[in-house]
């Protein structure tokens, strides 16, 4: 019988040895974080930095819980990128589990966002405190991304604790392997919300061409995307 572990105390090491899962460090293997952000128009960019300085201004205060990280810069992320409209959805506080290969043990846990585009894991959203690091959510929200149906398509993830941003991207297979983006902060100068949102942006058109036939690619614009 497989051993029940809570995916919050999972660490990188236990992926790697449970699930043969290795990383990809090649700068080719994850290009979908890194398109050009001049794409974000005028009203987009006024928005995050009203986002941005509500955010600076709940850091003046002794504590930013989850529901605030959520509340004042990922649902305005969100709605810019067009995620949460058809034919996307979404699900809070899912239940996933995945067991490894020998079935030895068993990951179990909840998934605070999951996007999906009918039933195609989109992307995994790991909020945290403001307080805690972008870094203990790592290995936890691998461990559900590996839980993803198996399509063969890859499944994406963002960690965010309302000023971090990290995105990590996992292809699927006998020996898993995932890679992540540069960590954009809203410490650094100008706004890094605009990268995030244009890397939204960007998984949501992949998601929408690789779901197409060629009949329906012909009929669409780049407006539509």
């Amino acid at each position: 019988m497989a051993d029940m572990v809570s995916a919050k105390d999972v660490t990188l090491y236990d992926l790697e040895k449970r699930f043969n899962l290795r990383l990809n460090e090649d700068r080719q293997f994850f290009l979908e974080w890194q398109p050009d952000s001049s794409e974000i128009n005028s009203e987009d960019k006024k928005f995050l930095d009203l986002a941005k300085s509500a955010y600076m201004n709940l850091i003046r205060y002794p504590s930013m819980p989850e529901n605030a990280v959520k509340l004042t810069v990922l649902s305005p992320l969100l709605h810019l990128a067009n995620l949460l409209l058809p034919p996307f959805h979404i699900r809070t506080e899912a239940s996933v589990n995945v067991t490894n290969p020998d079935k030895s043990v068993t990951i179990e846990g909840r998934i605070d966002i999951l996007i999906l585009e009918h039933n195609l894991w989109v992307l995994v959203i790991e909020s945290k405190c403001a307080e805690l690091s972008i870094k203990v959510g790592i290995a936890q929200i691998l461990s559900y991304m590996l839980a993803a149906p198996a399509t063969g398509k890859p499944c994406f993830g963002l960690i965010t604790n309302g000023g971090s941003y990290v995105f990590l991207k996992l292809v699927p297979g006998d020996s898993p392997t995932y890679g992540m983006s540069k960590v954009f902060d809203l410490l650094n100068p100008g706004n890094d919300l605009y990268q995030v949102l244009t890397a939204l942006k960007n998984i949501r058109r992949l998601v929408i061409l690789n779901g197409q036939t060629d009949t329906e690619l012909e009929r669409i614009t780049p407006e539509s995307l």
